[in-house]
C-alpha cells in the first residue's frame, strides 16, 4: 500500500509529494523554477535530516510559522 503526502510551499506549482513505498520514501518535488526532481529515503530520519537541511531556519526568518508548517508536515508522514 501506497501512503502519498502533499506538501505546499506558497502555491500548487511549488510543491512536493511524498509518497511511502513499503520501506522506501519517494519525495517528488515540482517548482516553477527548477521542474520536478525525484529523491529517494529509505528511512524517516533520513527524510528528516534532508528537510532540516533543505529548508534551513535561517532562509524562513520573519516566517516561523512557515518553517515549522512545512516541518510539521514532514513529520507527518
Amino acid at each position: 500500500m501506497i501512503k502519498k503526502h502533499e506538501i505546499y510551499k506558497k502555491d500548487k506549482w511549488n510543491m512536493m509529494t511524498v509518497e511511502v513505498q513499503g520501506r522506501y520514501i519517494v519525495l517528488r518535488e515540482i517548482s516553477d523554477q527548477w521542474g520536478e526532481e525525484t529523491h529517494t529515503f529509505m528511512s524517516r530520519p533520513a527524510l528528516m535530516h534532508w528537510a532540516q537541511n533543505r529548508f534551513s531556519k535561517q532562509e524562513y526568518e520573519g516566517q516561523e510559522d512557515e518553517w515549522r508548517r512545512i516541518m510539521d508536515a514532514f513529520k507527518q508522514v
